[in-house]
């Protein structure tokens, strides 16, 4: 691990629906990030949605821009310190509650959760797809695990992600 890691943390509201307005406001956060020296800026759950986003999630034009504008915001924020934006993945068929972690314009890594909530507002079980509990990406030397939510209350995903060499748990939360 590295001696120092400034990593920013950004609580925003992101609207439901609104991509471009939510990706306005983290390249906003974004800069501010840089400014500050900051080698990551990590963002909520769903930031790129707004959360929860219910039906509209299932519209495969609405997944289509929301993957859009994740690649775009790594492109345009290429220059700076990675960023860390939940989202929706599609992958294999399926449809993830997942973390984008944002690198030198690409997206360098995908998280994705596996512990899916299934009551009070949270139907996500009728929505995404659970994944399997995987290990920690790295930003700047660092390695990070990132357990999204819901899988931050059940020991499993802890476990492995501390077995698999996470020096910090870094936990993006959208609940309302």
């Amino acid at each position: 691990m590295t001696d120092t890691f400034r990593l920013m943390l950004a609580q925003l509201n992101p609207t439901v629906g609104d991509i471009a307005g939510n990706m306005a406001k983290a390249r906003e956060a974004w800069g501010k990030a840089k400014a500050a020296g900051a080698d990551m800026l990590a963002l909520t759950e769903m930031f790129v949605t707004g959360y929860q986003t219910q039906d509209l999630i299932l519209k495969p034009a609405f997944v289509s821009a929301a993957l859009a504008a994740v690649e775009g915001l790594a492109a345009d924020c290429a220059d700076g310190p990675a960023i860390g934006i939940g989202g929706p993945v599609r992958m294999g068929g399926k449809l993830y509650n997942g973390y984008f972690v944002l690198q030198g314009g690409k997206v360098s890594a995908r998280v994705l959760k596996h512990h899916l909530p299934n009551d009070a507002v949270f139907d996500e079980k009728r929505v995404f797809a659970s994944a399997d509990v995987h290990g920690p990406y790295v930003v700047n030397g660092v390695r990070i695990g990132t357990p999204i939510c819901e899988d931050a209350w059940h020991p499993d995903v802890a476990e492995t992600l501390a077995e698999t060499g996470a020096e910090i748990l870094l936990i993006p939360n959208g609940s309302p």
